[in-house]
């Protein structure tokens, strides 16, 4: 399948998806029963990717940790006032094997599922969980050296880094897996990469599962760089990801990893073999409302942004609609999807849910539909599924004064996209709670000499345009508050 240059994924619930379906099904649904209308809708709306979160194998013991943990319980009853213990199956990422959970039907169920995406031209993304294991994995017993041990002064110092793990070999005081930044996840055990016998046996992991996917999401991926590593454990191990990346796609060419980092890793892990990597730092540009902040963002090489997940939510960010205004929610929406880079939408996203869905959970609240947010978002999907943005060049534009003195154009973020065609589109959003106004030359020399239309893809409007004006002293844009426009533009005469 021939990918566009900037594609489009969908993050899909699985579990909380199939708890839904279950219900009119009267048994519990398996990857099975998932609709083939749903995946022509998927396919229809302009998606290219469909990440099936939360397939893999997880264990008893990481549940009831999930069923007891205090903390945890606060929150899921947070999300479901009428919360049961079956609602409870334990993280999605406490993984104890990369097969498919027998729940779900199992490794053939999942090939039946990717067939079908196949046959719609999807492509299959799951997930890889470099960083731990969930309690009870088989390495427990067969490979204890492969998990960070620790002392009784260790586990008496920091109970909440270290846990008594009893194996056939005797109690082993192990460490729960963690970033460095904050205490362990205890329904977890750390990996030793440091060890060499564990670098190779998660690379094996890595080639088998891309036999089954097009592609792996890879969590917490910056946890095992070198430098991180040794700040969490005091060990120094070895670079994983260049030499796994190059191995499973000398067994798979065109295997796509995408990684969840933070910490200002992004480039790191694109040079190391990851065709994405997720771009916290925008979101929280436009989060914290700081439009020059996210112009100075966008200004980045494309080299650089082309590899960028962009999104507004996630399994671990809060709703969008929870977040944002729903005038702002538009706004940011129009700059990370009409930006280059992967696309990256979250299931419940559309309908505008608010409550963020623990991974632990299997079941989610129900929620109305807020129809005036569906009907943005049938718009700005369009606009994504036009050539000019999946395959076009890109580049962001510069705003000159609407006037003297009128120092609104610093509330703008306009940028352009010129298909190999030559389809041109112009977007700009006034991200800012006043009125703003500016000038924006378009960079299209063929604009010269003749008139032009300009039609908004997100509203129903057009105007009409000379295009030595466009060139000269720019497009007047004059946008109330948080408001955004996409515009098409074609020759009149």
């Amino acid at each position: 399948m021939n990918s566009p240059r900037y594609p489009s994924l969908y993050q899909m619930n699985t579990r909380v998806w199939l708890t839904e379906l279950s219900g009119p099904l009267g048994r519990p649904a398996t990857l099975d029963d998932i609709p083939d209308a749903e995946l022509d809708r998927l396919k229809g709306l302009g998606f290219d990717w469909v990440w099936f979160m939360s397939v893999w194998q997880t264990g008893t013991a990481a549940q009831q940790v999930s069923r007891s943990n205090q903390e945890w319980l606060t929150e899921f009853q947070n999300t479901l006032p009428d919360l049961r213990e079956e609602d409870i199956a334990g993280s999605g990422f406490a993984i104890t094997g990369y097969t498919v959970h027998q729940n779900l039907g199992g490794d053939v169920a999942l090939a039946r599922l990717r067939e079908r995406l196949r046959q719609r031209g999807l492509k299959l993304m799951l997930d890889f969980v470099p960083n731990h294991m969930g309690l009870g994995h088989p390495w427990v017993e067969d490979h204890p050296d492969y998990f960070i041990s620790g002392s009784e002064q260790d586990l008496a110092n920091a109970p909440h880094n270290y846990t008594r793990v009893k194996s056939k070999q005797g109690d082993l005081v192990m460490a729960y897996g963690r970033d460095p930044h904050f205490s362990g996840w205890p329904d977890t055990l750390q990996l030793n990469y440091a060890h060499p016998g564990l670098q190779e046996a998660m690379t094996g992991e890595l080639i088998r599962i891309s036999g089954q996917c097009d592609g792996l999401r890879c969590d917490m991926a910056m946890l095992v760089l070198p430098e991180v590593f040794e700040r969490t454990w005091g060990q120094r191990a070895p670079l994983f990801w260049p030499n796994a990346t190059q191995r499973v796609r000398e067994r798979v060419p065109g295997f796509i990893f995408m990684a969840e980092v933070y910490w200002d890793m992004e480039w790191t892990l694109q040079q190391q073999g990851f065709d994405y990597a997720y771009d916290k730092r925008l979101y929280d540009r436009l989060r914290e409302g700081r439009t020059r902040a996210v112009r100075e963002h966008l200004r980045a090489g494309l080299d650089y942004q082309d590899k960028l997940a962009r999104f507004l939510e996630n399994h671990d960010e809060p709703r969008a609609a929870a977040t944002f205004s729903p005038e702002v929610h538009q706004a940011a929406a129009v700059i990370t999807f009409l930006s280059p880079g992967l696309h990256f939408f979250h299931q419940g996203q559309f309908e505008g849910r608010k409550e963020r869905i623990s991974p632990h959970l299997i079941r989610g609240p129900a929620e109305p539909i807020d129809e005036h947010l569906t009907q943005f978002y049938d718009s700005l999907l369009a606009v994504l599924r036009l050539p000019v943005v999946r395959d076009g060049q890109w580049q962001l534009l510069d705003c000159t004064p609407g006037w003297d003195g009128n120092e609104t154009n610093d509330c703008f973020v306009v940028f352009a996209w010129r298909s190999p065609k030559g389809e041109l589109l112009v977007a700009a959003v006034n991200y800012a709670c006043n009125q703003s106004q500016c000038h924006v030359r378009l960079p299209f020399a063929e604009l010269s000499g003749k008139k032009w239309q300009l039609q908004d893809q997100l509203i129903s409007v057009h105007y009409d345009w000379n295009g030595d004006e466009l060139l000269g002293r720019g497009l007047y844009l004059d946008l109330a508050p948080w408001k955004a426009c996409a515009f098409l533009v074609s020759r009149l005469q």
